[in-house]
């Protein structure tokens, strides 16, 4: 009776290793890096208020920590090129989170 026990614990526990391994914190300082960099983007823009920049900047970052994990953070910021497969994946996490409500 206990070998099932286990093995339905070793069956719940495996469906909830995909949700675990698509969140992770930011890399130390990456975080600050991003937001002072889309912050300044995001001001450049016509129209837009440092207080709107910071605002979706935020919601950026939260959407990214949310969905992928510490090292596909990493990866989005390499210097040696981005996976054009992930960068259009993160696009699409931060316009989904954050695209003004209509």
């Amino acid at each position: 009776m206990r070998l099932h026990s286990l093995l339905a614990l070793a069956a719940a526990g495996s469906l909830l290793l995909p949700l675990a391994a698509n969140a992770g914190p930011w890399p130390a300082g990456k975080k600050g890096e991003y937001m002072d960099q889309c912050v300044q983007v995001a001001s450049s823009q016509q129209g837009v208020t440092a207080a709107q920049a910071d605002k979706h900047c935020k919601c950026g970052a939260d959407a990214i920590e949310k969905n992928f994990t510490t090292a596909e953070i990493e990866q989005l910021d390499s210097k040696a090129g981005v996976d054009a497969k992930l960068r259009d994946r993160a696009q699409a996490a931060v316009k989904s989170a954050c695209a003004p409500k209509q």
